[in-house]
């Protein structure tokens, strides 16, 4: 029977030693997989008595070169001139999982630059000049316009370049909206046409009812009044009876 349980012992540790795997892959330029197994067997046979002991340890360790980003693409750094210049910086940057690029530049602010322009004219008393820098910006021209005050044009101001500029609309530097806003005018004015129109036929029908109905009134008393007459002529007329008087 000590025997058995001997043979059994030696046995039942070599199937566990053959489970015991360490394996490593390594595949270039893609995943590496380490696995790893360690199992210890210790038996002691003391008296007739076996004790078994066993010990498994299992180690795994992935990585994926392929899960790594790439560097980030950072946008390059373009402050505002510090002379007295109309310009601002601008800069973009965009990256991929495969490449990443950058860029940037000085952009000119031409709104900006008018503002300068015309106060410096302003300075030196050209004020019809100031104006007509401010003018080339079509907010500016649009609202000289509806303020009653016409930008300059060649030299002209007030009314006599308001007929210039209507005579000559290309110019304007809102000419889009102006035309625009004239297609406006036109299809409203024409809607106020058509319903003055309207009314007028309107009050033209009404009036000539109320001529219709005045002359068939005033036929009617004429009717009656001919009527009339003509029963006066056929009556025929009584004379008084004469009283005798008797004289004593």
């Amino acid at each position: 029977m000590k025997k058995l349980l001997i043979l059994f012992t030696i046995l039942f540790t070599t199937a566990v030693a053959a489970n015991d795997t360490n394996t490593q892959t390594n595949t270039s330029g893609s995943n590496t997989n380490i696995t790893g197994g360690y199992t210890a067997t210790t038996t002691n046979n003391n008296d007739g008595q076996t004790n078994t002991t066993t010990n498994n340890t299992t180690n795994t360790t992935n990585s994926s070169a392929a899960d790594i980003p790439p560097p980030s693409a950072n946008s390059p750094s373009y402050s505002s001139m510090s002379q007295d210049v109309c310009s601002m910086g601008v800069s973009g940057s965009l990256s991929t999982s495969v490449i990443g690029f950058s860029g940037g530049k000085h952009v000119v602010d031409l709104n900006c630059e008018r503002i300068k322009l015309a106060k410096v004219l302003q300075d030196f008393g050209m004020k019809v000049a100031s104006v007509a820098v401010l003018c080339q910006d079509a907010r500016v021209f649009s609202a000289m316009e509806a303020a009653g005050t016409p930008c300059p044009y060649s030299g002209l101001i007030g009314p006599q370049a308001a007929e210039m500029w209507e005579k000559y609309p290309e110019l304007r530097p809102d000419y889009e909206q102006h035309m625009e806003k004239q297609e406006v005018v036109a299809r409203i004015d024409a809607e106020i046409a058509e319903l003055e129109r309207i009314e007028a036929e309107r009050i033209a029908a009404e009036e000539a009812e109320a001529a219709r109905l005045e002359a068939e009134r005033l036929e009617q008393e004429l009717l009656t009044l001919k009527e009339q007459d003509e029963v006066s002529d056929i009556e025929p007329v009584i004379d008084p009876v004469p009283v005798n008087m008797h004289s004593e």
